[in-house]
C-alpha cells in the first residue's frame, strides 16, 4: 500500500508515497455485515474493530491468511472511500471484493458464483465525446482481474452453485426488469451487476494492486418466466466466501 506520509526531499514539495501499517495478504471488502460475516466467523484471531467514516474494519487471521476485513457500506462512493481508508492503514498484497450480486446474463442462475475477469461501470456514458460506454473519461475502458488471483479462483471448489467467470458491471442504480434490457444491450457479455466492484477495481488500479471480485448471485435482474426466486444475501455471500477463502489459501 502507498499513502501520502511525510516528504522525502522532493523539490516539488509534494509528499512521496510511503509504506506504513501492517502487511496483510489481502483487503477483503463486503458492502454489508452479511457479506463479511462468513470471514469473521472463521477467524481464529481478530484485532480491534476500527471505524473509518461509514466503513468498519479489523485485521483477522483465517487459516494461514492475514486479512484486513472491511464492511464498506453499499454503493460506489462508500466502497471507494472504504478501500482508500484501508490502504492508508495497511499494506496488502491484493484486494478482493466479495458478497452478493444480481444475475444479469440470461444463462445465470440464482445460487451461481460469478468470478469477475473484467469490470466496468453500468452507468458511465461519455460516448458523446468518443469514449466507450462504461468508460470514465481519462481512465481505462475497463479494469481486468489479476491473472494469478483469477487462476486461483478457477482452481477453487465451491460447495454449492456453479462458478462462472466473466464480466461484471457496477452502478448506483438497481437493475430490474424495467431497465435490464438497456444494460444487457450495452454490456452483452456481462454476467452480473452490483454496486461496489468497479469502484474497488478502479482504486486498486490506481494503487497498482492486484484485484479480484467474487460474488454469489442472490437474485436475477430480469428473470424469465418461472425463474424468479431469491437466495438470501447471507447464503449468497457464504458461497462467494468459499471461493475467496480458497484463493487466499485459508
Amino acid at each position: 500500500m502507498t499513502t501520502l506520509h511525510g516528504t522525502t526531499g522532493d523539490p516539488s514539495g509534494i509528499a512521496t508515497p510511503a509504506r506504513r501499517g501492517p502487511e496483510v495478504d489481502a483487503v477483503v471488502l463486503g458492502a454489508m455485515d452479511e457479506e463479511v460475516r462468513p470471514f469473521s466467523r472463521r477467524a481464529t484471531d481478530a484485532g480491534p474493530l476500527r471505524q473509518r467514516g461509514r466503513a468498519r474494519g479489523q485485521v483477522v487471521t483465517i487459516g494461514g491468511a492475514r486479512v484486513l476485513l472491511v464492511r464498506s457500506g453499499i454503493g460506489l462512493v462508500n466502497a471507494a472511500a472504504a478501500l482508500v481508508a484501508a490502504l492508508s492503514e495497511s499494506h496488502p498484497r491484493a484486494v478482493i471484493s466479495t458478497g452478493s450480486a444480481g444475475g444479469l446474463a440470461a444463462t445465470i442462475e440464482v445460487g451461481d458464483i460469478v468470478v469477475g475477469d473484467s469490470y466496468t461501470y453500468a452507468g458511465a456514458d461519455a460516448t458523446a465525446f468518443d469514449y466507450v460506454r462504461g468508460q470514465v473519461p481519462g481512465m481505462p475502458v475497463g479494469y481486468d482481474a489479476d491473472p494469478d488471483l483469477l487462476a486461483a479462483a478457477a482452481r477453487a471448489t465451491a460447495p454449492a452453485g456453479m462458478v462462472r467467470t466473466g464480466q461484471m458491471v457496477s452502478g448506483d442504480s438497481f437493475i430490474t426488469d424495467v431497465n435490464v434490457a438497456e444494460v444487457r444491450e450495452a454490456f452483452p457479455d456481462a454476467l452480473s451487476t452490483d454496486m461496489e466492484t468497479t469502484a474497488l477495481a478502479q482504486v486498486s488500479y490506481s494503487y497498482e494492486l492486484p484485484f479480484l471480485s467474487v460474488r454469489g448471485i442472490s437474485d436475477l435482474c430480469g428473470p424469465e418466466a418461472g425463474q424468479d426466486f431469491h437466495l438470501g444475501v447471507d447464503e449468497a455471500a457464504e458461497r462467494a466466501a468459499a471461493v475467496v477463502l480458497a484463493v487466499l489459501g485459508a
